[in-house]
């Protein structure tokens, strides 16, 4: 009787040797291909084989007593919903209802449609792996003696089987829809499903999954390798490559597998007894060799096969090779050293030769002429190749569409006519000058060209109806670009530091991207489809660039248009003092930073979008976009109050509004924006402003307004905000960097309870920010008396305290005077989610309760003493470098049961030792930061 277990054994040596997870080839025969589309509709596709065996191993813990067995007390059930979704599709729903009647009816009646293969090993080789094999395997929590470890005793190792048998977990899936499933496995996956019961052992050694036999930098020895092509004769795929015995495998394979098709060897020798053996290998289709000294190195190879169709000698040590094959089509021989070559293949449509630094020109020439029919040839690097060999070449091979010369220095294309091309590339050719363009415009047909590191080439000008992609990178004296194509969708120049003019003519272009050609001084297009123009750091443009994008530029439809010169370079667009679009079809325009444009005409009926940042000489703007929507003046500091009213009347949709740093704007050019009804974001960061009033007068509809550094506001310019109710949807408002009085703050803080977003970042007058004691003080000097009036303080009219604030998020950063931050419930902060106090080096107490608080960032606050925390919802606290202890910050964050991030990084007084500790105190913890390591 066969010893079975043998093949667990197999399985767990294949599945070892070479490195577990080691992926094989792709290739893959047709008729697994064939299953995998037949198979769709299950659902398998996209599924990771070992999510998918995962997938089919969790039916050992579902299997019901009915149909299945227990082993010493583990109970298996069966569930079969395999597909990717919550519900089964309706095939799997029948296989599920298939398998359940097997597994409840006898489960003698189950007609195998999978047979397996003996996978027996001799001894020796059981020997050589047996140190792969597990000692034991563990299902569920107990463990099961392996059966591989068997005795010498062939009784024992019947015991062995039959106790085996019986504590087999038998798994009601039908033989075909095992099958299918294990199709979609790798040999890996296929060697671990065998390990699961004698059913999968046997499904997974059918024959059509061993088709391509891929041993690929695996240790196998001859008599291994022949056991499984005698167990798989009907393989059609093998691959040796980087195994210790190449040729005496291969001799194996051509002789052993009758339809074998695909054959991969290499990393060793080959002696010409393997080549004269393949004439018996009457299906083989493709042979690849790599790396490989064919013979000894110094005779002649000959390949004589009546039905080889493709055939790779990669990067292989020959002298000569001859190679008589009438129906090959395919034929690489690159990087290889043999300085001569003979082909008698006269179906071959591609030649690949690239690297042949030994292939004189005369045997380049005898080659590729003797095959007619060739399409497609790459001798790149081939430097002795010549203008006469590509001539003859040309007359002999009138199908060529594709031709590869890069690093071909000898070739100009002088006289060369090449008319059914497609794709021509010459990189790094030095003969390739502006004279080898007349040979390139004969090829009519051709689509793609690519000229890179082309150093003496100055001009490139072709009119090709069917161009469609262009490279020119590092040309480093090209100077003039002249394109007309009508399908031309591509063009790559970069790095060409002498290119001055270029002109092009398209229906297809749309996106086109020049930066950083600083001699570009002219620019011509007719592209009228043409949507990006990119031109960042084309220092040389003068204002004829502006007349590109006119109404008479050929570019309608143009939606983008970036002259940004100078965020790299600050002494780019120098010359670019008036600049005119009127008009165009952009709907958003970028001007960067252009130091000497001081005027500005655009006229864009479709512009949603322009940003003049950094044009701090424009004092003239005349904008008329009735659709703008946004508008950026970002550190225009020329621009004054009739220019901004100007703006405000002809752009009447403005909703985002950026004058950060524009000194000159004042309350005549702020009154103007009553003419925006859709204004929700306005910036006034870094302005001289002293009076908001004609802000709140104007901007009813305001949702953020930004403050930043506006030294020169009163303590009382926001007290419209919390007196007479102005701005009332406002929600955001930062006053980061300014001088606002503590009381300012205080009463901001407490009155304004409709914002959502405070920035009162830097603020040196901010001291205490103790809400409690805050309360107390306004509710010891209010009455209610049961009415609904609000409380008042002095002057202040207080809204009434049992109103919810609506604050979100409140950043105080790197505030230096804050000594002590109060939050209790009587603030009422539910909304508050985040808080930010980092940089406050001063601050030493910290008493937060906050139902809603997910973020507490406290890093770098160096005083930090006392810290008291009642946030249920905190998920992040940051306490990098602060002073805090151990103790401490434990009492903080024991009532924190959802917190998931702490750092406490560069905290002096916490141990790293102490992470036990923590996580114990906190559970929920998920990540704890810490830098300092234990001593």
């Amino acid at each position: 009787m066969e010893n079975d277990d043998s093949k667990l054994g197999f399985w767990e040596a294949f599945d070892n040797v070479g490195g577990e997870g080691k992926e094989f080839g792709s290739q893959v025969n047709d008729e697994r291909a064939n299953r995998r589309e037949n198979n769709k509709r299950f659902d398998f596709d996209g599924e990771k084989s070992h999510d998918l065996l995962q997938r089919i191993t969790d039916v050992e813990s579902r299997c019901p007593t009915t149909g299945g067995s227990e082993i010493q007390g583990l109970k298996v059930d069966v569930n079969l919903n395999l597909g990717l979704g919550d519900e089964p599709s309706s095939s799997t729903s029948t296989a599920i209802a298939m398998g359940r009647e097997n597994c409840l009816g006898d489960t003698q009646n189950k007609r195998p449609k999978v047979h397996s293969f003996s996978l027996d090993w001799s001894t020796s080789f059981e020997n050589e792996i047996h140190y792969f094999a597990p000692v034991h395997e563990e299902i569920g929590d107990e463990v099961v003696p392996d059966s591989t470890i068997a005795g010498d005793d062939a009784g024992k190792n019947s015991d062995s089987l039959k106790m085996g048998d019986s504590l087999e977990v038998r798994m009601d899936l039908t033989d075909d829809l095992l099958h299918m499933v294990f199709s979609f496995l790798d040999h890996v996956d296929l060697c671990h499903a065998a390990r699961v019961c004698k059913q999968w052992r046997d499904a997974s050694s059918h024959e059509d999954f061993w088709r391509y036999l891929n041993f690929e930098n695996r240790p196998i020895s001859v008599q291994q390798f022949e056991d499984m092509c005698q167990r798989y004769p009907n393989a059609t795929a093998v691959n040796v490559y980087g195994t210790p015995a190449i040729h005496q495998l291969g001799m194996k394979a051509v002789s052993s597998l009758r339809n074998l098709e695909v054959l991969t060897l290499g990393k060793g020798q080959l002696g010409e007894t393997f080549f004269q053996a393949l004439t018996d290998c009457h299906m083989l289709r493709t042979l690849t060799v790599n790396d490989t000294t064919l013979g000894n190195g110094i005779q002649e190879i000959p390949i004589y096969h009546d039905r080889l169709h493709e055939l790779q000698i990669v990067k292989c040590r020959v002298l000569r090779v001859s190679i008589r094959c009438p129906q090959l089509e395919t034929l690489s021989l690159k990087r290889s050293s043999m300085p001569h070559v003979v082909l008698n293949c006269p179906l071959l449509h591609e030649l690949d030769i690239a690297s042949c630094h030994k292939l004189s020109d005369a045997a380049i020439r005898s080659a590729a002429t003797s095959c007619p029919l060739l399409e497609s040839l790459d001798m790149s690097n081939c430097s002795c190749v010549s203008d006469e060999t590509l001539r003859e070449i040309a007359m002999s091979c009138g199908n060529l569409r594709f031709l590869d010369a890069s690093y071909c220095q000898n070739i100009s294309l002088e006289s060369v006519r090449l008319p059914m091309l497609t794709v021509l590339k010459l990189h790094s050719c030095e003969g390739i000058t502006s004279a080898s363009m007349a040979a390139i415009a004969h090829s009519y047909m051709l689509e793609v060209l690519e000229l890179d590191n082309c150093s003496l080439l100055t001009s490139v000008s072709l009119d090709l109806q069917r161009l469609k992609n262009i490279r020119l990178v590092h040309c480093r004296k090209f100077v003039d670009l002249n394109l007309r194509s009508s399908v031309l969708s591509s063009i790559t120049v970069s790095n060409c530091p002498s290119l001055q003019r270029i002109s092009i003519t398209s229906n297809a272009l749309k996106k086109l991207f020049l930066q950083k050609q600083e001699s570009l001084t002219m620019l011509e297009l007719q592209c009228h489809c043409l949507e990006e123009v990119d031109l960042t750091e084309c220092e040389s443009l003068t204002n004829s660039i502006c007349e590109v994008f006119s109404s008479t530029g050929g570019c309608p439809v143009l939606r983008s248009l970036v002259l940004d010169n100078c965020e790299i370079s600050l002494d780019g667009c120098d010359h670019l003092e008036r600049a005119t679009f009127s008009p165009v079809g952009l709907r958003s325009l970028n001007l960067g930073i252009c130091p000497k444009l001081n005027v500005l005409h655009i006229e864009a009926p479709r512009m949603v979008s322009l940003e003049l940042k950094g044009c701090g000489v424009l004092s003239e703007a005349f904008i008329e976009c009735p659709l703008l929507a946004s508008l950026d003046a970002s550190f225009c500091s020329q621009l004054k109050d009739d220019c901004l009213s100007a703006t405000t009347s002809s752009c009447p949709l403005i909703e985002s509004l950026v004058l950060m740093s524009c000194p000159s704007i004042g309350a005549d050019g702020l009154a103007s924006l009553n003419c925006l009804r859709s204004l929700t974001y306005l910036d006034l960061s870094y302005t001289f402003l002293v009076n908001l009033q004609p802000v709140y007068d104007s901007c009813f509809h305001l949702k953020v307004l930004k403050l930043q550094a506006c030294k020169y506001l009163c303590d009382t310019s926001l007290e419209p905000l919390y007196k007479g109710n102005a701005l009332p949807v406002l929600c955001e408002l930062d006053l980061s960097y300014g001088t606002l009085c503590q009381s300012a703050i205080e009463e901001l803080l407490a009155c304004c309870q409709h914002l959502t977003h405070v920035s009162l970042n830097g603020c040196v007058n901010m001291h205490d920010l103790d809400w409690g004691s805050r309360i107390e003080r306004l509710s010891a000097t209010s009455t209610f008396h049961g009415s609904h009036e609000s409380p008042s303080l002095g002057n202040v009219v207080m809204p009434q305290f049992q109103a919810n604030r609506l604050l979100q998020n409140l950043n105080c950063v790197g505030c230096p005077n804050i000594k002590k931050v109060v939050i209790p419930p009587t603030a009422r902060c539910f909304h508050l989610s985040s808080l930010n106090l980092s940089l406050s080096s001063n601050l030493k107490e910290v008493d937060i309760s906050c139902c809603n608080l997910f973020i507490l960032n406290l890093s770098n606050c160096n005083s930090l003493e006392i810290l008291t925390l009642d946030c249920p919802r905190l998920t992040s606290l940051f306490l990098q470098s602060c002073n805090i202890n151990e103790e401490a910050m434990e009492a903080a964050i024991m009532g924190c049961n959802m917190l998931e991030t702490l750092d406490i990084r560069f905290c002096p007084k916490i141990s790293p030792l102490s992470m036990g500790m923590i996580r114990a105190v906190c559970p929920s913890l998920k990540r704890i930061f810490s830098s300092l390591a234990p001593t």
